[in-house]
């Protein structure tokens, strides 16, 4: 995962998963603009194992966030940006930099399938586990990076067995995900959480303390 080499920052003319557009207006008898992203909505899904009583969280490289530790720890690189081809990251800082703990997610791209099922396909393709759409609990819907995409993320809960595990996970390398499945133990979970160490999103944050107000009581006494 942190074999990562031949950095080099180009321009982006397309992609499939971003969109940027200028919004022009007029508020309050001023005119003003802004520039936006418009990206996919997504799914994402607290995991806990009750067979071991442990989160099911993943792990990745996640290279929006290495470069932005890339651009703290170097910011002439982003100064003078090549705008006609690549500019080579001569002084790359180590991979791990760009590795983060998130909740099995995925974004909203089967207009087909219901974001139930879609949740269920990216337990089951990150995480290795089977679950039935009516295992899924919803926990909440909100709106991510309200400044520059405002995209909506659903939350969802989900409880699984060892029994319920059919395959490793890890996600499709041939989209180029490379993903490890990291169980945290439920009574380490929110000194996890609070640990900065550990780079993290703030779902993970949220849904380690949804699960203490809403989960954690009504678990069997030791």
């Amino acid at each position: 995962m942190e074999a990562i080499e031949e950095l080099a920052i180009q321009p982006c003319t397309s992609s499939l998963y971003l969109r940027p557009f200028r919004l022009c207006y007029r508020q309050n008898g001023t005119k003003k603009f802004w520039d936006f992203m418009r990206t996919h909505d997504s799914v994402s899904i607290l995991i806990f194992n009750t067979s071991r009583q442990c989160f099911v969280v993943v792990k990745q490289f996640r290279p929006a966030v290495y470069m932005c530790e890339l651009e703290r720890h170097h910011p002439e690189l982003f100064e003078n940006p090549d705008k006609e081809g690549l500019s080579r990251v001569e002084d790359p800082l180590p991979a791990a930099v760009g590795v983060t703990y998130e909740l099995c997610a995925g974004i909203v791209d089967k207009p087909d399938l219901s974001l139930e099922e879609i949740a269920c396909e990216e337990i089951l393709e990150e995480c290795g586990y089977r679950v039935p759409v009516t295992n899924l609990r919803k926990i909440t819907s909100y709106r991510s990076g309200v400044g520059v995409t405002g995209s909506r993320q659903t939350l969802f809960y989900a409880e699984v067995t060892d029994q319920m595990k059919t395959g490793e996970g890890g996600g499709h390398p041939e989209e180029g995900e490379l993903i490890e499945v990291v169980e945290i133990p439920l009574e380490d979970s929110m000194k996890f959480a609070y640990d900065e160490t550990f780079p993290k999103t703030m779902g993970v944050i949220f849904s380690f303390m949804w699960f203490q107000t809403n989960i954690a009581p009504k678990l069997p006494k030791k």
